[in-house]
């Protein structure tokens, strides 16, 4: 005889869980690795560019402070602006940043499929900022990634939330 209890959890197809078994995918994960890789070139690009943009106001503030202003320039260590770029972006609204939105991407909280906060936000970056500069550490997020058939990879795991396709 079955035993039923009050938790079900949403079974997962290819593309990912389906909505109270109505057989239609909640979230799709299909095709993620490959978008993930060229938003990260869009997103690398972007906060180089911002970087720029900082250093140029920073430049002109130091002019107008008498050269006080360019103590900021310690500010603009490029992780530390990629993380703080992807807890604001990640974390806001539009749930992706410029490069995730031109590729059709947006990060979901894995349990709830809802927003995700701008400190969960940061700390994904920063895992994923650690494991990109460590060889060992970026083939295993990779390998994790591809073996999961939502496509999920180490530092989404860490942190609860993963990368959908936008509907």
């Amino acid at each position: 005889m079955a035993e039923t209890t009050g938790y079900s959890r949403p079974p997962y197809t290819a593309t990912g869980p389906v909505l109270g078994g109505s057989g239609e995918p909640a979230a799709r994960t299909d095709g993620v690795l490959g978008r993930r890789f060229f938003a990260y070139l869009i997103d690398i690009l972007v906060v180089f560019g911002l970087i720029a943009v900082l250093a140029i106001a920073i430049f002109v503030f130091g002019i107008v402070t008498l050269t006080l202003g360019w103590w900021l320039y310690a500010l603009l260590f490029p992780p530390m602006v990629a993380i703080v770029y992807n807890a604001l972006t990640i974390g806001g609204r539009a749930q992706s940043t410029i490069g995730m939105r031109m590729m059709g991407l947006k990060v979901v909280d894995a349990g709830s499929g809802g927003r995700v906060d701008m400190i969960t936000a940061a700390v994904h970056a920063l895992l994923f900022y650690l494991a990109a500069g460590t060889f060992v550490l970026w083939a295993i997020d990779i390998v994790v990634g591809m073996m999961r058939p939502d496509r999920r990879l180490g530092h989404d795991l860490l942190t609860g939330v993963t990368l959908v396709r936008r509907l």
